[in-house]
Order: structure tokens, then C-alpha cells, then sequence
């Protein structure tokens, strides 16, 4: 196979609707898998029946099950899950490649280091540009076609405005930062939140409480993000606040979903049992750590790790979020 220009390491959800979008857009994509033999049911369906069913891939899009050969691409799109992005990027740096720029879309903290994922990258792959993809967009719709709006980020301005370019399409549009940060700081605290969120829908709390959560989910944000070095603007924008509207609402976020089951009384476990845990149920934990360590106050975010982490109640949860004391808001 000859080397594409764009390769995408990842056939979940996002990493397929991302590849096959690009290809529809007349983009020359490969797609590569970890799994040999799902890679081959997709080749054979021409569709990912595990994670988009339906959704018929572009007859030009490419796929395959070997690394070294999607790697040689002149963008990686990283989409591996957060918690084994290393273990990706370590297996791409294995390959001795010249270095490319590498756009992960994961959207978490790695527990183990407390390392968001531009760092991660550079810590695997140093001397590849590092970016980050993110935003409030759900892998069914790009896979439907829908327009959606996303935000990418690279240190490198004049290399972020190029990467929007490559990967925006009539469907996707791509906004550029410098911000790495912020993007990712976005992604990663939004899941946790949302977790919250759906635990609160599921309680029946009703819209006033859950709008409230919303508000008050987004100042936690916006405190962590000031801690960490992210700029306002970012977080007022499509990979904060825009992500965070869209995540912290709909049954459709995995995130959203684990949390509604939480508060519809299911356990931990049983939810893992069925493969239905979400990138905030890893992430909880370290984003905890990290606002521990710059002493910011996150009560939202440190109920959902409490549930998560530490089989808190979730009705005590709520209960101690209640009982907070009053103050101005800020």
C-alpha cells in the first residue's frame, strides 16, 4: 500500500467516522485497526457494524490491519482511547519513522502520569509535531454527514492553521489555536462533568437543576482551566464550553449515559461488565489529582470521581452538593 497522506491509527467510533468522512471529502485516508480480524469484517462489509452500523464507507477509503504501513502517512490522526494512547505511540515510535505531525482526538488525562495528550505524544514521539482535535462532535452524526464544528490545536500556529485545513471538510469545520492546553483541558474535564450531569438527569432532578449543574459545571471548568495556564477564549469556545453543552445533555455522550445509569441506581460494575464505561470514568481521578495540586475547587468533578473511584452513594453526593455552603457566584 502506498503511503497515504492522511492515516488514522483507530477504528472505534470517531477514528472510523473521521477517516470516512475525509475520504467522502475526496481526501487520500488510510484506516488501521489493532484487531486483524475486525479490520477484515470491515474490509469485507465495507462498514464498522460494531461501532456504526449503517454508516457505508467511501469506496476510496483504505484499511489496514498493518501498522507500518498506515504509520508512513503524513498526519497521524492518533484515536486511540487516552488511557492507550501510549501504548500506540510507542509502537509508532518502534517504526523509526521521519517525524509527521500527530493530531490525537482523545479526549482524557493518562492516569499514570497525569500527562494530558499532546504530552504523551512528546514523550513517545519526540520531534513529531504534537495537536490536539476536539469539540462538540458526535461520532454518528459526522458518520450521518451532519455539519459539525470542532477545534484543533498545535503550538505551532502556522502548522495548526495547516492541519484545519487538511482535515476540514464541507461537513467539518476545523477552528485553529495555539492554545494546546485549553483544547485539552476542554475534553478531558467536560467528561467528568458529564458524568455528574447524568447522574443528576437520572436522579429525576428536573431541567432547573440539571441548567444549574450546566452553569455551575462550566465555572469549575473555567477555575481549572485558569489554574493550568488555559486562555478564556478557549474555554468559552467549541472545545470547552460548546463541547460541554453538548456532553453534559444528551444520552447520546457515553459519558452522559454512564452517569444516567449511575443515578438510575446500577453499579460500577455491572456498567463495565457490559463495555459501557467512558473516557471520564478513567479521567475522574486524575483531573482530581491535578486540581489538587494547583488548589482548585471542583465539587462537581470531585462528587463524580467519589462515585467513581470510591463507591460513594450517589444520593449522598447529591446531598453534600446541596448542602454546600451559600456564597456569590463567581
Amino acid at each position: 500500500m502506498r503511503a497515504p497522506p492522511i492515516a488514522v491509527l483507530g477504528a472505534g467510533a470517531l477514528g472510523t467516522a473521521l477517516a470516512n468522512g475525509l475520504a467522502r471529502a475526496g481526501r487520500d485516508v488510510a484506516l488501521w485497526g489493532r484487531d486483524p480480524a475486525q479490520m477484515a469484517a470491515m474490509a469485507r462489509a465495507r462498514e464498522n457494524a460494531r461501532y456504526l452500523p449503517g454508516a457505508r464507507f467511501c469506496d476510496s477509503l483504505r484499511l489496514t490491519p498493518e501498522l507500518g504501513e498506515a504509520a508512513r502517512g503524513r498526519v497521524l490522526i492518533a484515536a486511540a482511547p487516552a488511557q492507550s494512547a501510549r501504548d500506540l505511540l510507542t509502537q509508532v515510535a518502534a517504526l523509526r519513522l521521519a517525524p509527521t505531525p500527530v493530531v490525537s482526538v482523545a479526549k482524557g488525562i493518562e492516569q499514570t502520569t497525569l500527562k494530558f495528550m499532546c504530552e504523551v505524544t512528546a514523550d513517545c514521539l519526540p520531534g513529531f509535531p504534537a495537536a490536539i482535535f476536539s469539540g462538540p462532535g458526535f461520532a454518528a452524526d459526522m458518520a450521518r454527514g451532519l455539519p459539525t464544528a470542532v477545534t484543533l490545536a498545535c503550538r505551532d500556529v502556522a502548522q495548526a492553521r495547516a492541519l484545519a485545513r487538511l482535515l476540514s471538510t464541507p461537513m467539518l469545520r476545523l477552528y485553529h489555536t495555539s492554545d494546546v492546553r485549553g483544547v485539552e483541558i476542554g475534553g478531558a474535564a467536560k467528561n467528568v462533568l458529564a458524568i455528574a450531569c447524568g447522574i443528576a438527569a437520572g436522579r429525576g432532578l428536573g431541567a432547573s437543576a440539571g441548567a444549574a449543574l450546566l452553569a455551575r459545571a462550566f465555572a469549575e471548568l473555567a477555575r481549572f482551566g485558569k489554574a493550568w495556564g488555559a486562555r478564556p477564549r478557549t474555554l468559552m469556545g467549541l472545545s470547552g464550553l460548546g463541547d460541554l453543552a453538548l456532553t453534559c445533555a444528551s444520552p447520546q455522550s457515553r459519558n452522559f449515559a454512564l452517569g444516567l445509569a449511575l443515578g438510575r441506581g446500577e453499579r460500577l460494575a455491572d456498567i463495565a461488565a457490559r463495555g459501557k464505561l467512558a473516557e471520564g470514568a478513567a479521567t475522574a481521578g486524575a483531573l482530581m489529582a491535578l486540581a489538587r495540586a494547583k488548589n482548585v475547587e471542583m465539587p462537581i468533578c470531585g462528587a463524580a470521581d467519589k462515585v467513581l473511584n470510591d463507591a460513594g452513594d450517589v444520593g449522598a453526593m447529591i446531598e453534600a452538593l446541596l448542602a454546600r455552603p451559600q456564597r456569590a457566584e463567581i
